[in-house]
């Protein structure tokens, strides 16, 4: 008896329309790009969808997985379309060498439901409509991030979905496990579904939607007490407002039984409950937050022992933010601290240049942050002396893709001359601070540190949480700010401010 054949696909990217940075083949290069069976070798083990593919393939020795393009890249602004286009002509011409060569049995795609390109505002759509095109009748599945921007036709392209349900996401592997299963159900045992999705374009800020407490976990909390009987899944999608798209907001996508439920009654049911909710839990997630010199202030104010951070989410490397912005960075110089402080993190590869020139223990002259240009801030010069040096590779100890390899470039570590309490990372490229790896690459000791001021937002409480005894988010000028009515979206339906 043959082997069933899995084709596994990726475009894992989160855009964002205010970023300065445009996304090309290099950014992809840089952070994932790859296909083959090496993919499942450099993967198994890790706490990420791939990383579940990897076991699903050795669970299931009667299927054969195929790795076809897995991409992924850092969020940013737009990808450039030709890149776009390449990707998609790429995995047409594999789906159809396939097709000629033993055929298909199943598809699994991970994605992330927010990309856009310089041309098209749904391009993750306009992928698997390739995809089904190439193959009508093959049954196809694929995980989001929970804050995908998910238009209606979704539900007509796809078989099955599920979403992440943690926010920090730290099921990544769990969710692909899930539709996995159901795709091997699909061709196994011949289950075919149902599928409802609704978007009613509510747009949600993403910093009050962590899934531990508060309205999102509220949710998540509904979304799991209607996964009964004949519905397989319900995935709630906060959405993603930074993309800017017709179809950006929370929706709801419910795939059910087809058998338990011919006429998708009981996935239209579940559908249209969680989208009340979400309806009638917006305002709860539409907070206010304080300004970088007030969530300093507040933070070194604290009396408690232990380690302390101030979070900027404007300028959030994992919301398309371009670790760039200067605003955080001269509330800490401002207020100068005399206690341990560490600023993480300012890509700058020109200022990463002078300190490896200028060597370790010697003292550089640099400017950190407005290299994109000054609309969010300013740039900041100052003496340094240079203290650590590296090569920016680590690899993720925390629970968020455990076990995945990252480079950020060439990395060091600066202590400012007037206020020697104050650190700064420094790096070539862009870099989410948010794991531990990442200041242990970077030679520091966290345990002697008072303050953390980063660039991060929910995912940095992943792995800080239980090593801070305070976290304060702040809203800082950035392409990813809290206050919506500071960036010129396009469509109408974003609210003015909250």
């Amino acid at each position: 008896m043959s082997r069933k054949r899995l084709a596994v696909a990726r475009l894992w990217f989160e855009g964002n329309a205010f970023s300065p940075m445009p996304v090309g083949l290099a950014e992809f290069m840089n952070y994932e790009w790859q296909k083959g069976d090496a993919v499942l070798d450099a993967m198994r083990g890790t706490a990420h969808e791939l990383g579940a593919v990897a076991d699903f393939a050795n669970a299931h020795p009667d299927w054969e997985v195929v790795m076809l393009r897995c991409a992924a890249a850092a969020p940013a602004g737009p990808i450039d379309e030709q890149v776009f286009a390449s990707l998609v002509a790429d995995l047409q011409q594999d789906l159809l060498d396939g097709k000629q060569n033993g055929g298909w049995d199943a598809v699994y795609l991970s994605l992330h439901g927010a990309a856009i390109t310089s041309r098209r505002e749904t391009p993750e759509l306009d992928l698997a409509r390739a995809v089904r095109m190439l193959l009508p009748g093959v049954p196809m599945g694929a995980s989001f991030d929970l804050h995908g921007n998910l238009p209606p036709e979704w539900a007509q392209v796809l078989d099955f979905v599920s979403a992440y349900r943690t926010h920090p996401h730290v099921d990544l592997a769990e969710t692909a496990r899930r539709v996995l299963d159901v795709l091997r159900r699909c061709v196994e045992s011949g289950l075919k579904t149902r599928r409802v999705l609704i978007n009613e374009r509510v747009i949600l800020p993403s910093i009050n939607m962590r899934t531990a407490a508060g309205p999102m976990a509220e949710l998540e909390r509904e979304a799991r007490g209607l996964t009964v009987g004949a519905v397989l899944d319900v995935s709630v999608f906060g959405g993603f407002p930074y993309s800017d798209t017709a179809w950006t907001g929370a929706s709801v996508f419910v795939t059910s039984d087809r058998e338990q439920d011919p006429q998708g009654e009981q996935a239209a049911d579940a559908a249209r409950q969680i989208t009340t909710r979400i309806h009638a839990l917006a305002e709860q997630f539409r907070i206010r937050l304080p300004s970088a010199a007030d969530a300093v202030s507040a933070a070194l104010a604290n009396s408690k022992p232990g380690l302390l951070a101030v979070t900027d989410s404007g300028d959030n490397p994992l919301s398309g933010g371009s670790a760039d912005t200067p605003g955080l960075f001269r509330a800490l110089l401002d207020i100068e601290p005399e206690v341990p402080c560490l600023f993480a993190s300012f890509a700058q590869p020109d200022a990463v240049r002078a300190a490896r020139a200028a060597g370790l223990g010697h003292e550089v002259d640099v400017f950190l942050g407005g290299r994109h240009g000054p609309q969010f801030g300013e740039g900041i010069r100052l003496q340094a002396i240079v203290e650590h040096v590296s090569d920016g590779f680590f690899r993720n100890t925390g629970p968020m893709q455990r076990g995945v390899e990252r480079s950020c470039g060439f990395s060091v570590v600066l202590r400012v001359v007037r206020q020697p309490f104050i650190r700064v990372i420094v790096t070539e490229r862009v870099a989410a601070a948010d794991d531990p790896a990442f200041y242990a690459m970077n030679g520091l000791d966290l345990t002697v540190l008072r303050l953390i001021c980063v660039k991060a937002k929910n995912h940095f409480r992943a792995a800080f949480a239980d090593r801070c005894v305070e976290i304060i988010d702040c809203d800082a000028p950035g392409p990813a700010c809290q206050d919506l009515s500071k960036l010129p979206f396009r469509h109408p339906h974003i609210p003015a401010e909250y």
